[in-house]
């Protein structure tokens, strides 16, 4: 069961050193189009219903728009300036705005625990995206001017991603009243690509492909084939047919992996105040993903 997360945490590794050789546009369409039509072949091949109905049309263009387009161009511009192990964990607080979206939206309870976490994972997000002479000038009223202060745009385009992701997962909910949810991701994925080709057609037309060596196209496909169609197959097959309360919670584990990757490989090093997110960010999505089942628990032995 932990083989999905493995594989996203991973891919985020191998998704970097292609971005700045190939372009963001490039490696996000290389992503989705060709892991899309894989997760059609197998919904084809297990028989199930490919057809996306009328009545969820509207719904599926917005949801591939944001879900598939957005997301992939903004995880890679993040990755172009920040890194696999600080953008998993910035992506990884989506969690976070999916539970504020689904309180205004569709009125889901947040009790205190999931306040708490929402509380964590906002210190983690600041923690994580400002510059580290930010929050000393902050917290320690240091002299250093506003002015010679460096902010990454990237954490910025990761956020980004975490937001786009969110409210995907709320738009699923009301693309897939009828057509079947394996189907519209594998089309939403293919559909999306589309805009992302263009651009790069667009904005780079000297060379249709990239001069990739024989192991970039090795990691291009290793992105495309398992962290996207293989994790998202294994994804909707162990949360059809396992607990999937206490499988959500192994998603924590994405962010661990790309840390480890993305240290071993490409030699990435957080900042002890990074580090500090991190640790904040992973209690808050643990916080806020089980508010539930800690909420219910902590009621139980009081009353004990």
């Amino acid at each position: 069961m932990i083989l999905p997360f493995a594989l996203w945490g991973t891919s985020m590794a191998a998704m970097t050193p292609l971005v700045s050789s190939g372009g963001p546009e490039l490696v996000a369409s290389l992503r989705l189009l060709p892991a899309g039509i894989l997760v059609l072949i197998t919904t084809y091949f297990f028989k199930r219903d490919l057809r996306i109905y009328k009545c969820d049309m509207k719904w599926f263009f917005v949801f591939t728009f944001v879900d598939a387009t957005c997301f992939q161009l903004f995880l890679t511009y993040g990755l172009s300036k920040t890194g696999a192990g600080l953008g998993s964990v910035l992506i990884d607080s989506q969690p976070l705005l999916v539970a504020v979206l689904a309180r205004a939206i569709f009125g889901n309870l947040i009790n205190p625990i999931g306040w708490l976490g929402l509380l964590f994972g906002l210190g983690g997000i600041i923690f994580l995206g400002f510059p580290q002479e930010f929050l000393e000038k902050w917290w320690f009223m240091t002299d250093t001017s506003l002015t010679d202060i460096q902010f990454n745009i990237g954490e910025a385009w990761m956020l980004g991603a975490a937001l786009s992701m969110a409210i995907g997962t709320i738009l699923i909910k009301f693309t897939c009243t009828k057509s079947d949810p394996v189907a519209v991701t594998g089309w939403h994925m293919v559909i999306g690509s589309f805009p992302l080709l263009i651009k790069y057609l667009f904005t780079d037309n000297s060379h249709l492909l990239p001069d990739w060596s024989i192991y970039e196209w090795g990691l291009m496909s290793f992105t495309s084939i398992f962290g996207g169609a293989v994790a998202y197959g294994l994804f909707f097959y162990y949360a059809n047919n396992k607990e999937i309360t206490g499988f959500s919670t192994l998603a924590f584990l994405t962010p661990v992996f790309a840390l480890l990757s993305g240290g071993v490989w490409l030699n990435e090093r957080l900042t002890f105040l990074q580090w500090i997110g991190v640790g904040f960010v992973l209690i808050s999505v643990f916080f806020v993903s089980q508010r539930k089942l800690i909420w219910e628990l902590n009621n139980t032995d009081s009353r004990i």
